[in-house]
């Protein structure tokens, strides 16, 4: 059976006069006394403590309030400064629209009433629309006391997009090969 590394360097290090510790005017190490095969109890005072936990900061909770435009219904709930709105209102079971999760769409917009929210990640919605009050939920942080209100995806998709589009909205081919056969 193979020695323990640990044993084995605490048993060089004694041979050598203890040169790996320094342990002037106090008992064996631990270590030491395993690999001589003496008293493996720990005094309390070689035991590593674990550095205390640091005080909590206390992160900012702020109110949010979302008008759900389609559901015709108000939403009142506390988010902290530094959680996702959607994330804190799902975990409230509050449901609000979304769908990529990932601040690339426009599912989740809102137009900002009152407040602030930094959304950093909110790729779905142009800096534009950003100065012109909108926000995306999934990816959005309250940074004061908020109130937002839905808004439709295809509105927003069309102010993000529709400059692109030289004669209106996009129809789809199948809508398009239907009413050219009607033609």
């Amino acid at each position: 059976m193979a020695a323990c590394p640990a044993a084995t360097t605490a048993r060089v290090g004694a041979a050598h006069g203890g040169g790996l510790w320094r342990r002037s005017g106090r008992s064996p190490s631990l270590l030491a006394r395993l690999a001589r095969g003496t008293s493996t109890t720990a005094r309390a005072s070689e035991l590593q403590q674990a550095p205390a936990p640091a005080p909590a900061a206390v992160v900012p909770t702020h109110k949010v309030t979302v008008h759900d435009r389609e559901r015709g219904v108000v939403h009142h709930f506390l988010v902290p400064q530094d959680q996702y709105i959607l994330h804190t209102a799902e975990a409230q079971d509050i449901t609000l629209p979304f769908a990529c999760r990932h601040g690339c769409c426009t599912s989740c917009a809102v137009r900002i009433k009152s407040g602030q929210i930094r959304q950093p990640e909110a790729l779905g919605i142009s800096a534009d629309l950003r100065e012109q009050g909108y926000a995306l939920l999934c990816v959005g942080y309250p940074s004061s006391d908020l109130e937002v209100e839905t808004q439709d995806e295809d509105e927003v998709y069309w102010l993000q997009f529709g400059r692109y589009f030289a004669r209106g909205p996009v129809v789809s081919i199948a809508n398009f090969a239907y009413s050219r056969r009607a033609d």
